[in-house]
This record gives structure tokens, sequence and C-alpha cells, in this order.
């Protein structure tokens, strides 16, 4: 039992060696974060039960790997560390037991209060560190392996976030200001769009998005990417100025002297308040901004985390409560095409059902047959399927390493899937589409869908599965034909009672009474939605 242990550690050892290889030296993350996670969740298991197998090379001794060569080195004055994850509310009261615990036995005194708790969105960004000598920007480095990181002095020079002088007084000779840089979404929406327009490569996420335009050699390149940095703690500073006695109270203080900070942050008491905090913020993420992947919660008071101090690769005194996944691995089982009202044919891959985001993904986009060229999928392929707040899962990148002899490629369909009509890919489109229009089955649910919807004509009582089936009944050819049902041909449908019936048939009377705007919304012309309608 014990060899075979020790190989399982060592293979997990080999593994987390060379996701940090990828992830810190290249920017490019071979697993999701999730992935990564549990990996080093059970090397950090296995290495407490066994702590005489913990050695210098472990992966849980240090932060990363090295950093590259490309730019000019920067040793930290103190280590940038990552955090300690908790990934529930469990794991978040053991934490603070063993802080009550520690601080009891350093203090040598009963702990009557609650602890007190900063607690912070944990910005999906690239961490950084900002030198100022007597208030001027002297140094920006990236966290690199947490002792080592590389100089992007110039490139954060190019950030509106970043003051290039401290304004305010009584700063300190020498403060070292520690932050997350980061891609709020409009922006990186707004560059993709600009992207595409320009007839280039869009980008997967904002996070690798803001790794790539930190380490670009160009820096007039850096200044063209919607970058932003928040401020989250100081590192090295020199002590002729006191500062503020509480972590909060300090990024307030940097707040002063000019560092954007996160507006959600709130200071609370005990950990049941924490996860108060925590569920209040899972619930508002996907409205926020930027994107986060958690909570980090340390001990607000100074002198406490002094007496916590540290371990080998995280402080004691703080932790990172991680959201549910929303990056996982699965296997595309098949690709379908659906047709959609304007007669788009989109490949919709069906996956082995995985828990990404909150939910069970068995489904997700694949857009058309350029992004499927793109990402080379094939049916049968390990991939990774990424899932943020409302939007529809989309598979972001094929685990090449994993594909299979027998795996399938997709063929673009020479026919439409449901009324076997001719398709066509126009001039300057990457969408292949049905011509039968109307003829299609599929068109018209589609069409009659999007016409009954809330923001269209907004009938109540007729659902995908009535819409479905007076279609195929024969019953709706077109939208007309919605206003010439009666309650004999509603009642005659399964699950449609007589009261549903009237219902259904009020709402089609009420519907008559609409704006001109919303009418011709309704209709489902293509290139014409809600504001070219309005206007």
């Amino acid at each position: 039992m014990s060899n075979t242990l020790m190989t399982q550690l060592d293979v997990i050892k080999d593994q987390l060696r060379e996701h940090n290889h990828s992830y810190y030296i290249f920017d490019n993350p071979t697993v999701p974060d999730a992935e990564y996670d549990r990996l080093m969740q059970q090397l950090l298991t296995i290495e407490k039960a066994n702590p005489q197998w913990v050695t210098a090379d472990s992966p849980s001794q240090r932060v990363g790997d090295k950093p590259l060569e490309s730019f000019k080195q920067v040793t930290h004055a103190l280590p940038m560390l990552s955090l300690d994850n908790a990934f529930n509310g469990d794991d978040l009261r053991d934490f603070d037991r063993r802080v009550r615990e520690r601080l009891h036995k350093y203090l040598q005194r009963p702990l009557d209060q609650l602890i007190g708790y900063a607690c912070e969105p944990k910005l999906d960004g690239i961490a950084v560190s900002l030198t100022y000598e007597k208030g001027i920007l002297v140094t920006a480095a990236t966290r690199g392996d947490g002792n080592r990181g590389e100089d992007i002095t110039q490139n954060i020079r190019t950030l509106d976030s970043v003051p290039l002088c401290l304004i305010g007084k009584n700063w300190p000779k020498t403060l070292e200001v520690r932050g997350e840089v980061y891609i709020p979404s409009v922006g990186f929406k707004a560059l993709n769009t600009k992207l595409v327009e320009q007839g280039l490569k869009t980008y997967v996420n904002p996070r690798n998005t803001a790794a790539g335009s930190l380490r670009q050699l160009d820096s007039r390149i850096t200044a063209q990417r919607p970058l932003e940095m928040c401020a989250y703690s100081i590192g090295l500073v020199s002590e002729e100025s006191p500062l503020p006695l509480q972590h909060f109270d300090i990024l307030h203080q940097l707040q002063v002297w000019g560092f954007k900070i996160n507006t959600e942050m709130r200071r609370v008491q005990g950990i049941e308040a924490c996860l108060d905090y925590y569920q209040a913020l899972a619930v508002k993420r996907s409205h926020l901004a930027y994107e986060i992947d958690g909570i980090v919660f340390k001990v607000d008071k100074l002198e406490l985390q002094q007496s916590l101090g540290f371990v080998a690769r995280a402080p004691r005194w703080a932790i990172a409560h991680k959201f549910p996944a929303q990056e996982e691995m699965t296997r595309v089982l098949k690709v379908e095409f659906q047709v959609g009202r304007t007669g788009a044919v989109t490949p919709v891959a069906r996956l082995e059902p995985v828990f990404v985001g909150g939910v069970t993904v068995s489904n997700a986009t694949l857009h058309n047959m350029d992004e499927i060229q793109r990402l080379d999928l094939h049916i049968g392929d390990t991939v990774i399927v990424r899932r943020a707040g409302d939007v529809i899962p989309k598979v972001v990148k094929v685990v090449l390493e994993r594909r299979q002899a027998n795996a399938q490629v997709i063929e673009a369909p020479l026919t439409c899937p449901k009324c076997e009509g001719p398709v066509e890919r126009e001039d300057g489109e990457a969408t292949l589409r049905c011509v039968n229009g109307l003829s299609c089955a599929a068109q018209i649910v589609q069409t009659i869908k999007h016409f009954v919807s809330r923001k269209a004509m907004d009938i109540d009582g007729l659902g995908e599965k009535q819409v479905q089936s007076l279609v195929e009944s024969g019953r709706v050819k077109h939208i007309a034909d919605l206003y010439s049902l009666d309650q004999t041909a509603l009642i005659a449908m399964d699950r449609m009672g007589e009261k549903s019936a009237n219902n259904l048939l009020s709402a089609l009377q009420k519907s008559k009474a609409t704006s001109l705007a919303k009418f011709l919304f309704s209709l489902g012309i293509r290139e014409v939605g809600e504001a070219t309608a309005r206007s």
C-alpha cells in the first residue's frame, strides 16, 4: 500500500509540474482550474498524512515555476505567495478554527470575540507588484514564480488605472503595492468585436488576454488593450510613515493615494458572515463588470496576521473560497446541427454531462464550421467547456494529447438536417443557411417561438412543446394561423385543458394591441433587432 501511494504521489507531482510549466511559463493552461485544484488537494492530503514524504521540490512547497527569460528579471523583496483554497463552507470553517487555535496559542489568551475578516472578490487576472520611491513608480513586475518575476514597468505605465505618481500626502518613501491586472467584460467584448471587423482571430477569455497583453515587448500594443489594475495589498513598505493597522483600512488609504480598489470589498465579523458574503456575491457574480472565480478572506488586523505568519507557499491568515468551476473537461459524444428561425444551421456538441459553474452541462454551441475547424474538433475528443454567468456553454479548447485514433472528423451538412432542403453559405458569412424558408418545419417552430416571446408579442401559454405540437399537427404553418386557432383545436393538444385553452385565446386577442416596433421585431426579419425596429 505504501509503495502504491508513493507512486501515486510521484505521478501527481509530475502532472502538477507539467501544468505549472504550461501555465506560468507559456500562459497556456492545459487543464481547467478545477482540475488543477483537485490534483493539488490530492497532493496536500497525501503529504499531510505522510509528512516524511514531503520534498523540497514538491509543487506544494512553491508558488509556480521559473518565469520566462525574455524580460529583465526582478527579485521580489517579499515573496508573492499564493493562497490556500476552500471549496465549501466546512473548509472555510476549518480555516477559521485553525486561525483561532493558532492565535490562542501565540497570544496566550482566549479569543472571546469573533475574528474580523476583510472580504474581497477574487479577480480572474494577473498578479503584479508595483514599487514606488518617493511617490514615483519605478518598477512593476509580474508574480512569476513568487520569488522572481518579469519587469513589465513600461507596459504597466500604459494603464490609466495605475498612478505614475502618488497623489495626496504622507505616503512612505518606499511603497510596494500589489494588485490584479484584468480586462473588464465590456472591454473584452469590444476588443473581440474589433478583431472580428478586422478579420482577425478573437481571444478566448479575458484572463489569458490580460496575461498576453502584459507580456508584450512593445508597450504600444499593451496600450491598445483595455487593461485595468485593482490593488489588493501592500508588500515592502519603509517604516517612517505609519500605515493603518487593519488591511481594510490600508486598501482605502491606497485609494486615497490614487489606486483603484474593489468597491464590492466588505469588512465582517466572524466566519458565518464571510459565508453570507460569499453567497451574496455568488448571486451577484454574473452581473459584475468583470470575471471573478471566488472570494478572498483575510484576517483584518495586521497584528494578528503577523502572529499567524506563513507556511511555505501561502499565508496562514488568508484563504480563497472558490466558486464552482466554470471550466471543466468532458468528451464530445456527437455533433448535431440545429436550424434557427432565419435558416442558420448551427452545430451543437452533445457532451458527456459535466458540472460546470453550478449547472450540469450536456450541450455546447459550436457556432459554425469555421469554429469547428479553428478548434480542430473531432467527435470523441476530450474538450474544455466554459460557462461564465448566464452565457451558453462553449467548447473553448480541444485536449489534443487525449485524442483517440478513432476520433471522427466533423463534416458540414450538404442539406438541411430538418427538411432536407438545400443549404447555402453566402459570401462573407461563416454560417450555413437552409434556403427553404417557412417550408422548413424547424424554421416555422423557431419563428413562432420568437413571435410569442416576451420581448415580441408576449403571448403567455405557448411554450416550446405547444408550438412544436401545433406545427407538427399542421394546425399552424404561418404566424397568421395562430389567430385562427379555436378552443376545439387547442383542447385536442396534449396537456391543454379548457381553462388553458381559454387563457391562450385571451392572450392571443390581447396581443393584437401592441406597438409597431414590437410587431416588427416579432416578425423575426433578419438583421432587424429591437433597436432597429424602434427606429
